[in-house]
């Protein structure tokens, strides 16, 4: 049936405080977005994350994201575009230096949180973070939320661009996630998850809340690391991909 990328955000403690279990989320993924430092993460947490992802043989990238440590970059902040490019180029530079000092490279960029939701609707801000991407290295590929002005964006600039959905979020109708707080926006149940995932897969499409198909090519799957479900729904969501022949591998090893 083909071949998909399973990825997670970790790294996401910060100083004394841990966040999901990094090291039970980096026997399932197939690559993993280690936070730079600004929404979480810290010299030493990004280090051994990345020397743990080496280990297990897991790809790595950057997932800059508002600098809202209170937050979790899951809140919009007031920065122009311009100020936007420059702080994506800050976090991608420290996370490719610790991710090299851990013996590791980072291959790709995931804009996080309400800096990645901003970037998915207006075309500004994601042609912000594709010029960043580009201005430090125009080698790394763009994994973007699917069906989003993030594609074109990174197409636009000539970046390796690769296309997710989201394992534990439901999509509106037109394919944007359903803000969080709002019914339907969380998907807590693991089977629920995989079943939901792959649909998707076999279906070559984004399936709506509402059950429409909306096709694009799924080339990643995002678990995001933090939840208290997030072990068991990596877990479902790669035994049920391999199960129907679903191939998992890095997209940007």
């Amino acid at each position: 049936m083909g071949e998909v990328d399973l990825n997670a955000d970790l790294g996401e403690g910060y100083g004394a405080y841990a966040c999901g279990d990094d090291g039970a989320m980096l026997g399932l993924v197939t690559s993993a977005n280690v936070a730079c430092g600004l929404h979480a993460g810290d010299p030493e947490i990004m280090a051994a994350t990345f020397r743990l992802a080496r280990a297990r043989g897991v790809a790595v990238g950057a997932p800059p994201g508002f600098p809202d440590l209170w937050g979790f970059g899951r809140r919009r902040m007031p920065f122009t575009p311009a100020e936007i490019e420059r702080l994506v180029a800050y976090q991608v530079g420290a996370a490719q230096a610790l991710a090299s000092y851990a013996g590791h490279r980072v291959t790709y960029v995931k804009a996080h949180g309400a800096l990645a939701n901003l970037a998915a609707a207006e075309r500004e801000v994601a042609d912000a973070i594709a010029r960043a991407v580009k201005a430090v290295d125009p080698g790394l590929a763009l994994l973007a939320i699917a069906l989003t002005a993030q594609v074109e964006a990174g197409e636009a600039q000539g970046l390796a661009v690769h296309q997710e959905i989201f394992a534990d979020r439901g999509y509106t109708e037109d394919g944007q996630l359903i803000a969080r707080g709002k019914p339907g926006a969380l998907i807590t149940d693991a089977q629920e998850a995989a079943d939901r995932v792959l649909a998707m897969v076999e279906a070559g499409a984004i399936i709506t809340a509402q059950g429409a198909r909306l096709p694009t090519p799924i080339r990643s799957i995002c678990v995001h690391g933090d939840s208290d479900h997030a072990v068991a729904t990596a877990r479902t969501v790669r035994a049920r991909l391999e199960g129907a022949g679903v191939r998992l591998a890095a997209f940007a090893a």
